[in-house]
């Protein structure tokens, strides 16, 4: 499947009904999603995988991924209003999630409503995974490595992106307002050391 298809297909995921700010319930776009996802694919990590998408939200990542050929997908969301397809959805806290995983992706809470609300997304997924997809303001992306390093994490590639929230809630004063992410592949340090060894081997 070529990148523009995947992002056709991404594009007839239904928007959340009723969105929480508190949450911070804003969907990434389908362009955006299938890039990504086509850039995880390239990098081995989701074919044939076991994928957690987690805070899923209407589960953009978990179809794509699944469409890309994982071999497992687990979508995990605390409101199981957000999906709105017919696919596994466990509702628990990313934290309660006890299951190894060879890859996670997610665009998290930015932290706009509370601050560093992505830490407990980012600490989770880099125990439980070998490589890490994660989505963060571009603002804190000092922050994101430095707390990628403290826990174990290496950080490989920072993809970045003009992120359009458009008007949905109350507070919101602009009708499109466009937020520099980044998205992280962070890998293990398990998994890097595994990856040198597996080179040295070749040599």
């Amino acid at each position: 499947m070529k990148q523009r298809e995947l992002e056709i297909l991404l594009q007839k995921v239904k928007p959340h009904p009723s969105p929480s700010p508190t949450l911070e319930q804003y969907q990434t776009p389908a362009k955006i999603a299938a890039e990504v996802l086509y850039f995880a694919h390239g990098k081995g990590d989701l074919a044939g995988k076991k994928v957690l998408d987690a805070g899923c939200g209407t589960g953009i990542f978990a179809i794509g991924a699944k469409l890309l050929g994982a071999e497992e997908v687990i979508a995990l969301d605390l409101d199981e209003v957000a999906l709105g397809v017919d696919i596994g959805l466990l509702t628990v806290d990313v934290a309660d999630f006890p299951e190894a995983c060879d890859t996670v992706i997610q665009n998290p809470p930015f932290g706009s409503q509370k601050r560093h609300a992505d830490a407990p997304f980012l600490e989770h997924a880099l125990s439980i995974a070998e490589a890490v997809y994660t989505f963060h303001n571009g603002e804190t992306e000092a922050w994101v490595a430095e707390r990628a390093a403290a826990l174990g994490g290496e950080v490989t590639d920072r993809l970045r992106f003009s992120f359009p929230i458009p008007h949905t809630f109350e507070f919101h004063r602009e009708e499109v307002r466009e937020v520099p992410v980044t998205l992280f592949r962070i890998l293990s340090r398990q998994s890097v050391k595994s990856a040198a060894s597996h080179r040295a081997g070749e040599a």
